[in-house]
């Protein structure tokens, strides 16, 4: 292990979602902390789902944030600005993305990076969190049964030095933290659902494996995908309730 300012650099961990709460609990790492990996031995993404990423390869990182000032109710915004700061990356490197809901990073229907956000909450107040993501660098195969990833490397053939994009990100991420921090959640608002993936689009969906046509309208308050179907109905969702047909 090294370290560099509020930087942690692993060979190889079982997740750095996980190193970085060890860190967290026994209080030897506060906010602004980054966790960078070569390698993950147990990658973890939203649900449960394993993130494949060859060693050295790709953007590995868990960044440590400390919002006491963020009510509970409104944790989605932390999913919003980590989101946001990513697309902010990928557009510097003429990459068109959008978020698709909740967090993930697409190019087109391929993708190109996810996120797992852990919260801490004591009382009604967000005490720590740990924003994991995993961003495909330079890998140029993949040989999981994952359907649809892409790296930055395939669409602009650059190699990427991972530290200098996991400093970059670290940046941007506390740029839109300050912008929450100063209670600006209406431009949050609007500049998340202005990268949304489909949003506004008809489009196929699925739940509990039947298919449906509907557009996005907005978000809830909560971080629910609110949907309108073709009779005009509408309805919300959240996590796991409800799949994108791609």
């Amino acid at each position: 292990m090294k370290t560099n300012q509020n930087f942690i650099f692993l060979t190889d961990v079982e997740s750095t979602n996980n190193y970085a709460n060890h860190l967290v609990l026994s209080k030897a790492a506060g906010h602004g902390t980054v966790v960078l990996a070569q390698y993950q031995k147990m990658g973890k993404g939203q649900h449960g789902n394993r993130w494949e990423s060859e060693f050295g390869k790709n953007l590995l990182m868990s960044i440590i944030l400390v919002p006491h000032f963020l009510p509970a109710a409104k944790q989605f915004f932390l999913s919003k600005i980590a989101s946001l700061a990513l697309v902010d990356f990928a557009k510097s490197e003429n990459a068109e993305v959008t978020i698709k809901w909740p967090n993930d990073i697409y190019v087109g229907n391929k993708k190109l990076a996810g996120m797992l956000i852990e919260n801490s909450i004591k009382g009604n107040r967000i005490d720590s969190s740990i924003i994991g993501i995993g961003l495909n660098l330079n890998q140029e195969r993949f040989i999981s049964d994952a359907p649809n990833p892409v790296s930055l490397n395939i669409l602009t053939g650059k190699n990427y030095d991972v530290v200098a994009v996991a400093a970059k990100m670290s940046e941007l991420l506390h740029i839109w933290f300050e912008k929450l921090q100063t209670g600006s959640f209406e431009e949050i608002d609007v500049n998340y659902f202005k990268q949304l993936f489909r949003a506004g689009e008809w489009a196929l969906f699925a739940k509990q494996g039947i298919q449906f046509e509907a557009r996005i309208i907005g978000i809830g308050e909560f971080g629910q995908l609110v949907l309108e179907e073709r009779n005009g109905s509408l309805a919300e969702f959240m996590f796991k309730e409800i799949e994108f047909v791609i």
